[in-house]
Protein backbone atom coordinates (compact mmCIF):
# COMPACT_ATOMS: atom_id res chain seq x y z
CA UNK A 1 0.00 0.00 0.00
CA UNK A 2 1.46 3.34 -1.08
CA UNK A 3 0.33 6.31 1.01
CA UNK A 4 0.62 9.92 -0.24
CA UNK A 5 -0.12 13.19 1.49
CA UNK A 6 1.09 16.77 1.41
CA UNK A 7 0.76 19.88 3.54
CA UNK A 8 1.15 23.54 2.62
CA UNK A 9 3.88 25.66 4.24
CA UNK A 10 1.50 28.52 4.93
CA UNK A 11 2.61 29.42 8.44
CA UNK A 12 3.03 27.84 11.84
CA UNK A 13 1.26 24.52 12.24
CA UNK A 14 -1.74 24.18 14.54
CA UNK A 15 -3.51 21.23 16.12
CA UNK A 16 -6.01 21.12 13.25
CA UNK A 17 -3.06 20.37 10.92
CA UNK A 18 -1.74 17.85 13.40
CA UNK A 19 -4.88 15.76 13.86
CA UNK A 20 -6.23 16.31 10.36
CA UNK A 21 -3.12 15.30 8.41
CA UNK A 22 0.09 14.86 10.38
CA UNK A 23 -0.87 12.40 13.12
CA UNK A 24 -2.72 9.99 10.80
CA UNK A 25 0.16 10.22 8.31
CA UNK A 26 2.67 9.37 11.02
CA UNK A 27 0.63 6.34 12.03
CA UNK A 28 0.28 5.22 8.42
CA UNK A 29 4.07 5.24 7.88
CA UNK A 30 4.02 2.01 9.90
CA UNK A 31 1.46 0.41 7.59
CA UNK A 32 2.75 0.97 4.09
CA UNK A 33 5.09 2.80 1.74
CA UNK A 34 4.66 6.43 2.79
CA UNK A 35 5.32 9.48 0.59
CA UNK A 36 4.86 12.89 2.27
CA UNK A 37 5.71 16.27 0.78
CA UNK A 38 5.78 19.98 1.60
CA UNK A 39 3.47 21.62 -0.95
CA UNK A 40 5.43 24.77 -1.76
CA UNK A 41 4.11 24.99 -5.36
CA UNK A 42 0.60 25.18 -3.90
CA UNK A 43 1.69 27.84 -1.41
CA UNK A 44 2.51 30.23 -4.28
CA UNK A 45 -1.22 30.92 -4.65
CA UNK A 46 -1.20 32.80 -1.35
CA UNK A 47 2.42 33.51 -0.29
CA UNK A 48 4.34 36.02 -2.40
CA UNK A 49 7.26 36.76 -0.06
CA UNK A 50 10.22 34.50 -1.02
CA UNK A 51 11.89 34.72 2.40
CA UNK A 52 8.63 33.92 4.17
CA UNK A 53 8.02 30.88 1.95
CA UNK A 54 11.53 29.52 2.56
CA UNK A 55 11.09 30.03 6.30
CA UNK A 56 7.71 28.30 6.32
CA UNK A 57 9.14 25.32 4.41
CA UNK A 58 11.97 24.88 6.91
CA UNK A 59 9.67 25.26 9.93
CA UNK A 60 7.23 22.71 8.51
CA UNK A 61 10.02 20.22 7.85
CA UNK A 62 11.30 20.61 11.41
CA UNK A 63 7.81 20.39 12.92
CA UNK A 64 6.83 17.26 10.97
CA UNK A 65 10.05 15.50 11.94
CA UNK A 66 9.62 16.60 15.56
CA UNK A 67 6.09 15.18 15.61
CA UNK A 68 7.28 11.74 14.58
CA UNK A 69 7.80 11.50 10.85
CA UNK A 70 10.58 8.94 10.39
CA UNK A 71 12.69 9.45 7.23
CA UNK A 72 13.74 5.80 7.46
CA UNK A 73 10.09 4.79 6.99
CA UNK A 74 8.67 7.66 4.92
CA UNK A 75 9.93 9.54 1.87
CA UNK A 76 9.77 13.26 2.74
CA UNK A 77 10.56 16.09 0.31
CA UNK A 78 9.84 19.59 -0.97
CA UNK A 79 7.31 19.50 -3.80
CA UNK A 80 9.37 21.92 -5.93
CA UNK A 81 12.32 19.51 -5.82
CA UNK A 82 10.29 17.11 -8.00
CA UNK A 83 9.56 19.14 -11.17
CA UNK A 84 8.06 16.09 -12.91
CA UNK A 85 4.82 16.92 -11.10
CA UNK A 86 4.40 20.15 -13.09
CA UNK A 87 4.71 18.30 -16.41
CA UNK A 88 2.06 15.82 -15.35
CA UNK A 89 -0.13 18.73 -14.25
CA UNK A 90 -0.17 20.10 -17.80
CA UNK A 91 -0.93 16.70 -19.30
CA UNK A 92 -3.80 16.18 -16.85
CA UNK A 93 -5.06 19.72 -17.56
CA UNK A 94 -5.67 18.61 -21.14
CA UNK A 95 -8.19 15.97 -20.04
CA UNK A 96 -9.79 17.90 -17.15
CA UNK A 97 -13.22 19.40 -17.97
CA UNK A 98 -13.70 23.03 -16.97
CA UNK A 99 -16.99 22.14 -15.32
CA UNK A 100 -15.20 19.82 -12.93
CA UNK A 101 -13.04 22.69 -11.66
CA UNK A 102 -15.90 25.19 -11.64
CA UNK A 103 -17.76 22.98 -9.16
CA UNK A 104 -14.89 23.01 -6.63
CA UNK A 105 -16.05 24.94 -3.58
CA UNK A 106 -12.54 25.65 -2.31
CA UNK A 107 -11.89 28.15 -5.12
CA UNK A 108 -15.04 30.08 -4.23
CA UNK A 109 -14.14 29.94 -0.53
CA UNK A 110 -10.65 31.34 -1.17
CA UNK A 111 -12.05 34.19 -3.25
CA UNK A 112 -14.58 34.93 -0.51
CA UNK A 113 -11.67 35.15 1.95
CA UNK A 114 -10.12 37.90 -0.16
CA UNK A 115 -7.45 35.90 -2.02
CA UNK A 116 -6.94 37.33 -5.50
CA UNK A 117 -8.28 35.00 -8.21
CA UNK A 118 -5.64 33.44 -10.43
CA UNK A 119 -5.28 30.51 -12.78
CA UNK A 120 -3.15 28.78 -10.14
CA UNK A 121 -5.90 29.07 -7.55
CA UNK A 122 -8.53 27.86 -10.02
CA UNK A 123 -6.41 24.95 -11.31
CA UNK A 124 -5.16 23.97 -7.85
CA UNK A 125 -7.06 20.61 -7.94
CA UNK A 126 -5.21 19.56 -11.11
CA UNK A 127 -1.81 20.12 -9.48
CA UNK A 128 -3.12 18.21 -6.47
CA UNK A 129 -4.21 15.38 -8.75
CA UNK A 130 -0.73 15.27 -10.28
CA UNK A 131 0.83 15.18 -6.78
CA UNK A 132 -1.17 12.07 -6.02
CA UNK A 133 -1.21 10.24 -9.36
CA UNK A 134 2.50 10.62 -10.16
CA UNK A 135 3.34 8.26 -7.28
CA UNK A 136 0.77 5.54 -8.03
CA UNK A 137 -0.78 6.34 -4.65
CA UNK A 138 -3.27 3.89 -3.14
CA UNK A 139 -4.33 5.84 -0.04
CA UNK A 140 -4.46 9.58 0.62
CA UNK A 141 -5.08 10.67 4.24
CA UNK A 142 -6.83 14.05 4.09
CA UNK A 143 -9.03 16.37 6.08
CA UNK A 144 -12.75 16.42 5.38
CA UNK A 145 -12.39 19.73 3.53
CA UNK A 146 -10.16 18.02 0.92
CA UNK A 147 -12.58 15.21 0.15
CA UNK A 148 -13.92 16.95 -2.97
CA UNK A 149 -10.41 17.39 -4.35
CA UNK A 150 -9.82 13.65 -3.95
CA UNK A 151 -13.00 13.04 -5.92
CA UNK A 152 -11.65 15.38 -8.62
CA UNK A 153 -8.38 13.42 -8.65
CA UNK A 154 -10.26 10.17 -9.14
CA UNK A 155 -12.36 11.70 -11.93
CA UNK A 156 -9.29 13.11 -13.70
CA UNK A 157 -7.44 9.78 -13.47
CA UNK A 158 -10.42 7.94 -14.88
CA UNK A 159 -10.79 10.42 -17.77
CA UNK A 160 -7.10 10.00 -18.58
CA UNK A 161 -7.46 6.22 -18.50
CA UNK A 162 -10.58 6.34 -20.67
CA UNK A 163 -8.69 8.32 -23.30
CA UNK A 164 -5.28 6.66 -23.24
CA UNK A 165 -5.67 3.21 -21.72
CA UNK A 166 -7.26 1.54 -18.72
CA UNK A 167 -4.97 1.17 -15.73
CA UNK A 168 -2.39 3.77 -16.81
CA UNK A 169 -3.08 5.85 -13.70
CA UNK A 170 -3.93 4.27 -10.37
CA UNK A 171 -7.23 5.42 -8.81
CA UNK A 172 -6.54 6.47 -5.19
CA UNK A 173 -8.78 6.15 -2.13
CA UNK A 174 -9.21 8.88 0.50
CA UNK A 175 -8.58 8.06 4.18
CA UNK A 176 -10.57 10.42 6.44
CA UNK A 177 -10.81 10.09 10.22
CA UNK A 178 -14.32 11.29 10.87
CA UNK A 179 -13.71 12.00 14.55
CA UNK A 180 -10.96 14.50 13.75
CA UNK A 181 -11.99 15.52 10.23
CA UNK A 182 -12.86 19.04 11.44
CA UNK A 183 -11.03 20.38 14.52
CA UNK A 184 -12.82 23.37 16.09
CA UNK A 185 -10.89 26.58 16.61
CA UNK A 186 -11.02 29.08 19.46
CA UNK A 187 -14.36 30.42 18.18
CA UNK A 188 -15.96 27.10 17.26
CA UNK A 189 -15.40 27.46 13.53
CA UNK A 190 -13.02 25.08 11.77
CA UNK A 191 -9.51 25.74 13.06
CA UNK A 192 -7.77 27.73 10.34
CA UNK A 193 -5.14 30.43 10.00
CA UNK A 194 -7.63 32.21 7.74
CA UNK A 195 -9.98 32.63 10.72
CA UNK A 196 -7.19 33.55 13.17
CA UNK A 197 -8.55 30.97 15.62
CA UNK A 198 -5.72 28.48 15.88
CA UNK A 199 -3.87 26.76 18.71
CA UNK A 200 -0.34 26.21 17.43
CA UNK A 201 1.42 22.91 18.01
CA UNK A 202 4.52 24.73 19.19
CA UNK A 203 3.31 27.94 20.80
CA UNK A 204 6.24 30.20 21.67
CA UNK A 205 5.67 29.97 25.43
CA UNK A 206 3.58 28.08 27.94
CA UNK A 207 1.99 31.39 28.92
CA UNK A 208 0.83 32.10 25.35
CA UNK A 209 -0.69 28.64 25.01
CA UNK A 210 -2.61 29.03 28.28
CA UNK A 211 -3.84 32.48 27.26
CA UNK A 212 -5.15 31.16 23.95
CA UNK A 213 -6.97 28.24 25.51
CA UNK A 214 -8.45 30.43 28.23
CA UNK A 215 -9.82 32.60 25.43
CA UNK A 216 -11.91 29.81 23.85
CA UNK A 217 -15.45 31.07 23.29
CA UNK A 218 -18.06 29.58 25.66
CA UNK A 219 -21.67 30.44 26.53
CA UNK A 220 -22.88 32.32 29.60
CA UNK A 221 -24.18 29.33 31.58
CA UNK A 222 -23.61 30.02 35.33
CA UNK A 223 -20.98 28.01 37.19
CA UNK A 224 -23.56 26.22 39.34
CA UNK A 225 -25.82 25.22 36.43
CA UNK A 226 -25.59 21.94 34.50
CA UNK A 227 -24.02 22.26 31.05
CA UNK A 228 -24.53 20.31 27.84
CA UNK A 229 -21.29 18.57 26.79
CA UNK A 230 -22.65 17.69 23.36
CA UNK A 231 -21.37 20.22 20.85
CA UNK A 232 -19.01 21.82 23.38
CA UNK A 233 -15.81 22.99 21.69
CA UNK A 234 -13.90 22.36 24.92
CA UNK A 235 -15.05 18.75 25.11
CA UNK A 236 -14.32 18.21 21.42
CA UNK A 237 -10.79 19.52 21.78
CA UNK A 238 -10.17 17.67 25.06
CA UNK A 239 -11.23 14.40 23.44
CA UNK A 240 -8.35 14.70 20.98
CA UNK A 241 -5.80 14.56 23.81
CA UNK A 242 -7.47 12.58 26.62
CA UNK A 243 -8.48 8.98 27.09
CA UNK A 244 -12.10 7.82 26.93
CA UNK A 245 -12.45 7.69 30.73
CA UNK A 246 -11.17 11.26 31.13
CA UNK A 247 -13.55 12.52 28.45
CA UNK A 248 -16.52 10.77 30.08
CA UNK A 249 -15.54 12.27 33.43
CA UNK A 250 -15.54 15.75 31.91
CA UNK A 251 -18.94 15.15 30.32
CA UNK A 252 -20.35 13.92 33.64
CA UNK A 253 -18.99 17.02 35.37
CA UNK A 254 -20.65 19.21 32.72
CA UNK A 255 -24.02 17.57 33.37
CA UNK A 256 -23.67 17.76 37.16
CA UNK A 257 -23.04 21.50 37.26
CA UNK A 258 -21.02 23.33 39.90
CA UNK A 259 -17.88 23.73 37.78
CA UNK A 260 -17.04 26.72 35.58
CA UNK A 261 -15.64 26.67 32.07
CA UNK A 262 -12.32 28.03 33.36
CA UNK A 263 -11.69 24.70 35.09
CA UNK A 264 -12.26 22.75 31.88
CA UNK A 265 -10.03 25.14 29.94
CA UNK A 266 -7.25 24.49 32.45
CA UNK A 267 -7.71 20.74 31.96
CA UNK A 268 -7.46 21.21 28.21
CA UNK A 269 -4.35 23.36 28.54
CA UNK A 270 -2.61 20.73 30.69
CA UNK A 271 -3.51 17.98 28.22
CA UNK A 272 -2.22 19.93 25.20
CA UNK A 273 1.00 21.00 26.94
CA UNK A 274 1.77 17.46 28.07
CA UNK A 275 0.94 15.88 24.70
CA UNK A 276 3.45 17.97 22.76
CA UNK A 277 6.18 18.03 25.46
CA UNK A 278 8.40 15.30 23.93
CA UNK A 279 7.92 16.83 20.49
CA UNK A 280 9.11 20.21 21.76
CA UNK A 281 12.32 18.57 22.93
CA UNK A 282 12.86 16.87 19.56
CA UNK A 283 12.19 20.15 17.80
CA UNK A 284 14.94 21.93 19.74
CA UNK A 285 17.41 19.25 18.65
CA UNK A 286 16.37 19.59 15.00
CA UNK A 287 16.60 23.38 15.04
CA UNK A 288 20.20 23.00 16.20
CA UNK A 289 21.04 20.64 13.30
CA UNK A 290 19.89 22.28 10.02
CA UNK A 291 22.21 20.07 7.95
CA UNK A 292 20.29 17.00 9.07
CA UNK A 293 16.96 18.53 8.03
CA UNK A 294 18.36 19.55 4.63
CA UNK A 295 19.74 16.04 4.15
CA UNK A 296 16.37 14.44 4.88
CA UNK A 297 14.63 16.61 2.26
CA UNK A 298 17.35 16.12 -0.36
CA UNK A 299 17.39 12.36 0.09
CA UNK A 300 13.60 12.27 -0.03
CA UNK A 301 13.54 14.29 -3.24
CA UNK A 302 15.93 11.88 -4.98
CA UNK A 303 13.75 8.91 -4.11
CA UNK A 304 10.54 10.77 -4.99
CA UNK A 305 11.92 11.75 -8.42
CA UNK A 306 12.79 8.13 -9.18
CA UNK A 307 9.20 7.05 -8.50
CA UNK A 308 7.70 10.05 -10.29
CA UNK A 309 9.82 9.39 -13.37
CA UNK A 310 8.42 5.87 -13.65
CA UNK A 311 4.84 7.15 -13.86
CA UNK A 312 5.69 10.13 -16.07
CA UNK A 313 7.55 7.91 -18.57
CA UNK A 314 4.46 5.69 -18.74
CA UNK A 315 2.20 8.72 -19.29
CA UNK A 316 4.49 10.27 -21.93
CA UNK A 317 4.59 7.03 -23.89
CA UNK A 318 0.80 6.66 -23.75
CA UNK A 319 0.14 10.25 -24.91
CA UNK A 320 2.72 10.26 -27.70
CA UNK A 321 5.12 12.72 -26.08
CA UNK A 322 8.84 12.27 -26.59
CA UNK A 323 10.28 9.62 -28.85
Amino acid sequence: MRILSGIQPSGRLHIGNYFGMMEPSIRLQEQGEAFYFIADYHALTSIHDPAALRGHVRDLAIDFLACGLDPEKATFWRQSDVPEVTELTWILSCVTPMGLLERCVSYKDKIAQGISPSHGLFAYPVLQAADILIFDSDVVPVGKDQKQHLEVTRDVAQKFNDRYGEGLLRIPEPRIREETAVVPGLDGQKMSKSYNNTIEIFEETEKKLRKKIMGIVTDSTPVEAPKDPEGSYLVQLFSLFAGADEVEAMKASYRAGGTGYGHYKQQLFEAVWAHFAPMRERRETLVADPAYVDGVLESGARRAREKAREVLDRVRAATGLGR
